[in-house]
């Protein structure tokens, strides 16, 4: 890289994402700095990238499916600045033993599982019956969890298989917390989300990143690691890194645990493979954990080919080449991280953001919160003279 571009730079961000390139925006244009920003991928978007597949027309979520989704005014008032919404509505669905439910857990599921007609109070009666089998005991791994959310029968159907394949652990010797929560609904309504703005953005996901990062003082390289390049850096460059917090300093402290997803796709010889963008696959014996199919997600374009694409997806642990999604956050996970903030807060221009950075999963409208939320208490007052550090880590 050209050491013009790090010396000409007011800042360096690192991660062309959600998190990044909001910041990249906002430092730009509200305030008149020069922003450098880099990626090792040679795309824009981060995970969120999305692309032509040149075979059926149809745009692919490269890293998988990502819905919009958010009750947050500011972040969707934000976001409409760069792109239009579509009215689309996730619904979700899973195959149980080669029958199709629902999910999440609604009133449908329920009587469609139980084989009979029942109404709300009668559904929620029966259910607390099924999930007070632990009595007072507190659930000791995420079955029993499970199990005190939904009641057996339910949790065995739609959320044993696919917990097993997700995390490759049998469910007994996960955390309960990591289904602290799990929705059950006593009527009918099949949104999957029920945030108050929900959409799927016009033009595509990386159009949203084209437009954010076009301002003029915005500098984007893409294709460069940033080790590669930190040898380089000028000393007093503030530097928001969104890439993984244990990679930075070199695993000193170990490695942090996280999940990756394989994507296989598939075009198949019909213009519509599963009626539906996402089916889930509760089965254990099912390899996959799920099918997407792209061409549901935008409903309202005309796709002319008579093929679609499908991807399944399979889940396992993440190596240090591969791509981490969700972050598996054991107690191990929770002390490791720990130590490495500690050594992040000693460095004076270094900023922690994104789900890497910050070691956790954070859904599109919260990574674009959180960089709000960075600019206007630490990035914002750093340039403005009021902090003399942007160590802090949202």
């Amino acid at each position: 890289m050209d050491k013009n571009l790090l010396s000409e730079a007011d800042i360096l961000i690192v991660g062309a994402g959600f998190y990044g390139a909001t910041l990249a925006e906002r430092i730009s244009t509200q305030l008149g700095r020069r922003v450098l920003v880099i990626d090792r991928r040679r795309h824009i978007g981060g995970n969120a990238f999305t692309e032509q597949d040149p075979a059926t027309g149809v745009e692919i979520h490269r890293y998988g499916p990502h819905l919009f989704h958010t009750s947050n005014e500011e972040v969707w008032n934000y976001l409409r600045t760069f792109t239009g919404f579509t009215t689309y509505r996730h619904r979700g669905f899973s195959t149980y033993r080669d029958k199709v439910y629902p999910l999440p857990i609604n009133l449908a599921t329920i009587c469609q599982f139980f084989g009979k007609r029942l109404s709300p109070d009668e559904a929620r009666g029966m259910i607390t019956g099924q999930a007070a089998e632990l009595g007072d005991r507190p659930p000791a791994n995420l079955e029993e969890k499970a199990i005190s959310l939904v009641g057996r029968p339910l949790y065995e159907a739609f959320i044993k298989g696919y917990t097993a394949k997700q995390w490759q652990t049998d469910p007994r010797e996960l955390p309960a917390q990591i289904i602290a929560r799990l929705p059950v609904r006593y009527t009918f309504e099949d949104g999957y989300f029920t945030d108050r703005f929900q959409g799927q953005p016009v033009d595509g996901y990386t159009a949203i990143f084209e437009r954010m990062l076009a301002h003029e003082l915005i500098e984007t390289r893409l294709g460069v690691d940033f080790f590669d390049i930190k040898p380089l850096l000028p000393k007093d460059l503030p530097v928001v890194y969104t890439g993984p917090i244990d990679r930075y300093f070199d695993y000193s402290e170990g490695e942090l645990g996280w999940r990756t997803i394989d994507i296989d796709l598939e075009v198949m010889d019909t213009p519509d493979h599963q009626g539906t963008a996402i089916m889930n696959y509760a089965d254990e014996a099912v390899p996959y954990t799920r099918v997407v199919e792209f061409r549901h997600f935008n409903p309202e374009r005309q796709h002319k080919s008579d093929k679609t694409l499908i991807g399944r997806e399979y889940s396992r642990f993440a190596g240090r080449s591969d791509e981490p999604y969700y972050p598996i956050d054991t107690r191990r996970d929770q002390a490791v991280y720990g130590r490495y903030l500690e050594r992040a807060a000693a460095e004076k221009n270094l900023h922690l953001g994104g789900r890497l950075g910050t070691y956790r999963y954070l859904d599109m409208h919260q990574a674009i919160g959180a960089a709000l939320k960075a600019f206007e208490t630490v990035l914002g007052p750093y340039f403005a003279g009021k902090l003399d550090s942007v160590s802090r880590s949202l």
